[in-house]
């Protein structure tokens, strides 16, 4: 499943963002590629240990945790802290990769712990007239889907897929990027939860709590007790 999240960030988050990172200082984007990934990245993105990526961190985090159609959709059940990227000068592309499977992430303890990375996503920090290229290509069984959106917008997909990012040709492209460990592990079982749940949301709006909503619901609910690992 791949997905359109509109607004994800606020008008004043984004804002934020957009402020840190006019004062940030860069780091080559290699450092968080895999062996495969890193033959094709060629990017910038903010050090770990920057204070800018921290308040990003929290703004993006902040913003997922309380959005309905992305807990929908993505069933979270672990989010990687995101990091922020970008695309300009000759650091300016990602070549066709597939993002690994398995991050490792510190808890609040600090202790190491493994992420698997079911679902990827990209947070749009740059307006599309800010940049000349710099599309998200993920492909798909329809074939590539390119993507694009306004600052503040986000795209979900399945970890498991080629995607690249094409050249920027002008202008800076800023985009802050995440993983998703998912409660449901098959994208095809939260496929059928996510257009279940949008089903029962429209059926509440036109008929309420009837009775056949409320036995739709404990289908939605106990499709989702017998796939969830929590």
């Amino acid at each position: 499943m791949m997905l359109h999240i509109p607004q994800l960030l606020s008008p004043e988050a984004l804002a934020q963002a957009r402020a840190l990172l006019s004062e940030a200082a860069w780091v080559d984007g290699g450092v968080s590629a895999g062996s495969q990934a890193g033959q094709a990245k060629r990017n910038e993105q903010l050090p770990l240990d920057s204070p800018a990526l921290a308040q990003i961190q929290t703004l993006v985090l902040s913003a997922a945790e309380r959005h309905a159609l992305l807990f929908s959709a993505a069933l979270p059940k672990r989010i990687f802290p995101p990091m922020v990227n970008r695309y300009s000068g000759a650091l300016n592309s990602y070549g066709d990769h597939v993002d690994a499977a398995i991050r490792h992430v510190r808890d609040a303890q600090g202790q190491a712990q493994r992420l698997r990375t079911d679902l990827s996503a990209t947070v749009f920090l740059a307006e599309p007239s800010e940049y000349d290229g710099g599309e998200l290509v993920i492909d798909s069984p329809l074939g590539p889907q390119r993507v694009k959106l306004a600052a503040g917008d986000m795209v979900l997909y399945p970890g498991s897929t080629v995607h690249r990012v094409e050249p920027v040709t002008r202008g800076a492209r800023l985009a802050a990027f995440l993983w998703i460990e998912s409660m449901v592990r098959q994208d095809a079982q939260r496929q059928l939860l996510f257009d279940l749940d949008m089903s029962l949301m429209a059926l509440r709006e036109h008929h309420g709590d009837s009775p056949e909503t409320v036995r739709l619901a404990g289908v939605y609910h106990n499709l989702l007790r017998q796939w969830a690992d929590t």
